[in-house]
Formats: C-alpha cells, sequence, structure tokens
C-alpha cells in the first residue's frame, strides 16, 4: 500500500518561512511527477507547484520567487521551501504523486493526507 506522508506545516508570521516535505513509502515500481497543491477555506484546491523525475519544474504564478519545490529521488521525498509567506498562503497543503506500482503498470494519482499551514499577519 502506497502513503505519502506530509510534514512541517505550521504556525508562521508574515515573511517567515516553512519547510514542507512528502515521503512516499511502500510497495511500487517508480514514481513521476511529484509536487504539491493547497485550498484555502471556502476555495478549490489549486497546484503550488510541480517537479518531474528529471527535475522540471512548475509554480503557481502566486508563489513564484517566493517558493521552491525540490526532490530527492533516492528519498522517494519532495520539498517544498516557502519563504516570504503571505496571509493569502493559509491553507492545507496536499503532498500530490503519479506512481506507478509495478512494471507496465500506468501511473496513477496518490495524495497525502494534507498538512495546514498558517500564515498570521
Amino acid at each position: 500500500q502506497v502513503q505519502l506522508v506530509e510534514s512541517g506545516g505550521g504556525l508562521v508570521q508574515a515573511g517567515g518561512s516553512l519547510r514542507l516535505s512528502c515521503a512516499a513509502s511502500g510497495s511500487f515500481f517508480s514514481i513521476n511527477a511529484m509536487g504539491w497543491y493547497r485550498q484555502a477555506p471556502g476555495k478549490q484546491r489549486e497546484l503550488v507547484a510541480a517537479i518531474t523525475s528529471g527535475g522540471s519544474t512548475n509554480y503557481a504564478d502566486s508563489v513564484k520567487g517566493r517558493f521552491t519545490v525540490s526532490r530527492d529521488n533516492a528519498k522517494n521525498t519532495v520539498y517544498l521551501q516557502m519563504n516570504s509567506l503571505k496571509p493569502e498562503d493559509t491553507a492545507v497543503y496536499y503532498c500530490n504523486a503519479a506512481i506507478s506500482l509495478a512494471y507496465g503498470y500506468r501511473y496513477r494519482e496518490f495524495w497525502g493526507q494534507g498538512t495546514l499551514v498558517t500564515v498570521s499577519s
């Protein structure tokens, strides 16, 4: 059974920094793209940042220049370094990964349980 376990959320003042981590565990063949989504109260879930297995990245316009996504393929882990945080960054952040469970199997999306990030003004 594949699990994505997130850590690193919490409460921070505006202008501060947090680093989120998400590790994939269980039995699987390979991981393609990994990334982070967020969902604020009353809003739809949105993509924050994503990174392919080769290291190509994609960011939401609202976080460009402030957030950095990275991954450690050996540890099956993706990170989100968040700097210059703003109150509007407050949300539950979800880890996402496209994982193939065995050779020749198609990639499926898996989600973490979410971690709350609260930015106070």
